[in-house]
């Protein structure tokens, strides 16, 4: 199940959690919580991490919370999250941002995926989604898929920039880049898939 870890505490009321959500920087607040620190703020700008001070630039409600969207005060507070996802959660980051919020997007996405009540249906999306942008933006889609198969095949193949044969163990450098940009990758296409199921619509 997607919340809290059970003997933890919103760092801001030290309380229980009420409508949990999860920032970008992986730490859990209060909806209500993390809703008052941004307005303290500047409502212009994206709130800082209370405890990390980094920007929060996308919340994920957890699942208990939207599970009682029912009811008007979670309804409300999910509502604001909404919002403040939809002004800040589809602005491009810097790859600074990117890098940073890569382990909380991997490990969502790999959370989903290992989820038997999701997993079907993630594919099922996946492949929904693929085929609309493909309909939709068929030169970008086709570059995206392209450039990550190219990497996949660079990555597995013998021949390489760096050889690793008369280099050792630095030969792995570029190796690794392929990775991670393959990594950025996947993590920005979930980063969109988290924003539009979140506020982004």
């Amino acid at each position: 199940m997607d919340g809290p870890p059970g003997n933890d505490f919103c760092s801001i009321c030290h309380g229980h959690f009420n409508i949990a959500c999860q920032a970008n920087c992986s730490h859990w607040f209060c909806g209500d919580c993390i809703m008052l620190v941004w307005h303290h703020g500047s409502a212009l700008q994206p709130c800082k991490c209370p405890l990390c001070r980094r920007q929060i630039t996308l919340l994920v409600p957890g699942e208990a919370s939207l599970r009682e969207r029912n009811d008007p005060n979670v309804a409300e507070v999910l509502g604001k999250i909404e919002r403040y996802n939809h002004l800040f959660g589809g602005n491009t980051s810097s790859f600074v941002q990117r890098m940073q919020d890569l382990p909380f997007l991997l490990r969502r996405l790999l959370r989903e995926i290992m989820d038997p009540q999701r997993s079907l249906p993630l594919v099922i999306k996946a492949r929904v989604y693929i085929a609309v942008n493909l309909l939709r933006e068929t030169v970008t889609t086709f570059a995206v898929h392209n450039s990550m198969v190219l990497s996949a095949i660079y990555v597995i193949s013998p021949v390489d920039i760096i050889p690793e044969g008369i280099v050792g163990i630095v030969g792995l450098l570029d190796d690794l880049l392929v990775v991670l940009i393959c990594f950025l990758h996947v993590a920005a296409i979930y980063r969109s898939v988290l924003y539009s199921r979140y506020g982004g619509s």
